[in-house]
Order: structure tokens, then C-alpha cells, then sequence
């Protein structure tokens, strides 16, 4: 067996690489023997004769296999579990992803107009407080507040016209009184006259 630990050396230096990635022609190895400086080796490297090997990898086939069956439930028993229950699922993360999931679906609302800032404040307190527990709970508590809302709207729409109501028509009320109160005031002078008149004629 051909000794070729110089050339190695050289190769590796002339490659800038290790020696253990230098990949010598076994046909070429008369040729490798007698290159003794690197101009010698730099031509064998053109004539690959020399070689510079691919940076060996790790598969992932086998990782990504491991992730397939992993989704599917597998590998997830007691004889494989390290961590307690809340390191492996931490109820801290479980609230974090809860609480953004409702203060976006909330902003989202509050943008389109859908609900107003003070409604907004409201429910973002009670998400915070762990009223709602889904996004499911909260949606049916918006709706459920903008039917009150809408509710007392109309209220107050219905109370603020029959008070308007109220007022035209006392208005129209004091009109009619102060009209008649005028007519018999005006019949009692009217009276009052004829009767003076009628005293004077009887006088002469």
C-alpha cells in the first residue's frame, strides 16, 4: 500500500479543507505519488485527480417521520413522557393564546364599527377577568348586548316622541283654553255694555 499522508496534506492545504474530505483516484495513484509541491497537486486537482468531497449532512427523513407519527397521536404514552403536565401543555400559554385570540376578535369589531369604545372597554375587562372562556361565548354576549343596546335605543326614541307628543299637545291645549277664556271674556264685556246701554235708555 502507496503511503500518501504527504500528498494529503498538501491537497488538504491546496483545497482549504480537512484531510479526511480530500478524495484520492485510486488509478491516479502513481501520479499522486510523485506530487511532491502543492503547484504539482494543484494540477492534479484540475485533472481530478484530486477531489474536495460534499460536507456530509444528517437526514431528516427520519425526523420528519418521527413528526408525522407524532400528529398522529403516536409515541405520547406514560413510558414516553419527561415533563409534568404543565410543562409539557403550561396553562399560562394556554390563557396567553385564550386572552389574544378574544382582544383580537374585539379590536376587529371595534375597527369595522361594529361595537362602540365603551363596549369595547367592557367586554376587553371581562375577557380579562376569564368571563368567556372561547371566542364562541363572547360572540353570543356582543350580539346579546347590541340587541339591549338596540333595545334601549328604540326605548328612548319611543319616550323622547311621546314626550314630545305630550308637550305639542298640552301646548295645543293651553292654546284652546286661553282662546276660550278670551271669547268669554270678550262675551261678559260685550254683556256688560248692552246692559249699561239699556240702564242709560231706561234712565231718559
Amino acid at each position: 500500500m502507496v503511503n500518501l499522508r504527504t500528498q494529503r496534506r498538501l491537497a488538504a492545504s491546496v483545497l482549504k479543507c480537512g484531510k479526511t474530505r480530500v478524495w484520492l483516484a485510486p488509478e491516479s495513484v502513481n501520479e499522486i505519488k510523485n506530487a511532491s509541491t502543492r503547484q504539482a497537486v494543484r494540477k492534479l486537482v484540475k485533472e481530478d485527480s484530486i477531489v474536495k468531497k460534499a460536507v456530509t449532512q444528517r437526514s431528516r427523513w427520519r425526523w420528519r417521520r418521527k413528526q408525522e407519527q407524532l400528529k398522529l397521536g403516536r409515541h405520547k404514552g406514560l413510558g414516553n413522557r419527561k415533563g409534568t403536565k404543565n410543562a409539557r401543555n403550561p396553562k399560562k400559554e394556554a390563557w396567553m393564546f385564550r386572552q389574544r385570540v378574544l382582544r383580537r376578535l374585539l379590536a376587529k369589531y371595534r375597527d369595522a364599527g361594529k361595537i362602540d369604545k365603551h363596549l369595547y372597554r367592557e367586554l376587553y375587562l371581562k375577557s380579562k377577568g376569564n368571563v368567556y372562556k372561547n371566542k364562541r361565548t363572547l360572540l353570543e354576549n356582543i350580539f346579546k348586548k347590541k340587541a339591549e343596546l338596540e333595545r334601549e335605543k328604540r326605548l328612548e326614541e319611543q319616550r323622547q316622541a311621546l314626550a314630545k307628543r305630550q308637550t305639542h299637545n298640552r301646548l295645543k291645549r293651553q292654546e284652546r283654553d286661553a282662546r276660550r277664556k278670551d271669547k268669554i271674556r270678550k262675551e261678559a264685556t260685550r254683556d256688560a255694555d248692552l246692559v249699561k246701554k239699556g240702564s242709560k235708555l231706561n234712565k231718559q
